[in-house]
């Protein structure tokens, strides 16, 4: 014990004495010097007392799709970060494919007492789920938060990203650059954010003069928010003569990367690829990424900081806040320089 505390006295630059103190919980310590001496504890690999361990507010479920996008970790980072500061423990809750479903994760949650939940990219944001969960969340009181997605039919606050003004972003960049055949690569149809993307991208097609309603919608692919799907994705646009292509997510654009890799074309010199989320580590890609960065911190923050006020009863208004991605131009765009269009290109190089 005397070596501990000597140990712990050295690192927060006080005296044992004052370790005792803090350790026991007595008065007379100034704060600046009880977090030193705690900080000191916790770096040290020691666990603190029980009576000097933060007491938690409450539970608060935090349910994700799942953590191989890199752009769920970090909301639901951000979002943790700002319940811990008001003493509340998240309960994160990632989904897989065959495992279990939001609705199972809502029912545990329950049985926990959790004081609200936090939804992230959830069912909310399918427009051709059964919201009925939802519903009866509501009915029985229980504060929830929806980011990105939104449904006219539940009544709750949504974080969310402007869809529409990210594609508005990109397809001007595109444009300005000299590309006239634009493809988007997005996620089923069914999903509020896939459908916002593409309602956008046709308006700024159609805006820009690059082609008809009718025409912009053709060069529009569904597919798979994954690496696979923005190569399937790719490989179909780029056969319709697409000289730039804009995804949903990072991942699906480093499959349009390889997709076009694969057939023997540069990026960006025969065909410029934009992300969406910017995610950790895009700018450090080959080529590095242009991608609509979703204001992450912010969102996160909000969201958190929703749920809270929800919790302390406060009046929170049941409506949607959009925030406002912002286009990080990096190396992966550029002028079309090809004088043959990516499609002749890529049949030439098989």
């Amino acid at each position: 014990m005397a070596a501990r505390l000597a140990e712990i006295a050295r690192h927060a630059g006080v005296s044992e004495a004052t370790v005792s103190r803090v350790l026991n919980d007595k008065p007379g310590v100034a704060e600046a010097t009880r977090v030193a001496v705690l900080t000191a504890l916790d770096v040290l690999g020691y666990e603190r007392p029980a009576k000097l361990r933060r007491r938690s507010a409450g539970l608060v479920g935090l349910i994700t799709p799942e953590l191989v996008n890199p752009i769920f970790p970090a909301l639901a980072q951000g979002i943790e970060s700002v319940l811990a500061l008001s003493s509340f423990t998240p309960l994160l809750c990632t989904q897989t494919p065959g495992g279990v479903s939001e609705d199972e994760y809502v029912t545990t949650l329950l049985g926990q007492g959790v004081a609200g939940i936090i939804f992230v990219s959830g069912l909310h944001a399918d427009a051709e789920h059964d919201h009925r969960q939802y519903h009866d969340l509501v009915e029985r009181g229980l504060p929830i938060v929806c980011v990105n997605g939104y449904a006219d039919d539940i009544d709750a606050p949504y974080i969310s990203v402007d869809d529409a003004d990210a594609m508005r972003q990109a397809v001007s960049h595109l444009a300005h650059l000299g590309h006239r055949r634009i493809g988007l690569a997005v996620g089923q149809q069914r999903y509020v954010p896939s459908r916002r993307k593409v309602h956008g991208f046709v308006e700024a097609v159609s805006a820009s003069g690059l082609a008809g309603a009718a025409a912009a919608g053709m060069m529009v692919e569904h597919t798979l928010f994954s690496v696979e799907g923005g190569r399937a994705a790719a490989n179909r646009l780029i056969d319709r003569g697409a000289t730039a292509i804009i995804c949903g997510s990072d991942l699906m654009a480093l499959g349009a990367i390889r997709a076009a890799c694969q057939r023997g074309l540069g990026v960006p010199d025969d065909i410029s690829v934009v992300g969406f989320d910017d995610s950790p580590l895009m700018g450090f890609t080959a080529p590095a990424l242009t991608t609509i960065r979703q204001p992450v911190e912010s969102m996160a923050q909000a969201a958190a900081q929703t749920l809270l006020d929800a919790i302390a009863a406060a009046p929170v208004p049941a409506t949607e806040y959009l925030y406002t991605p912002e286009l990080i131009v990096r190396g992966s765009t550029a002028p079309p320089t090809a004088v043959e269009p990516a499609v002749a290109l890529a049949t030439r190089g098989r």
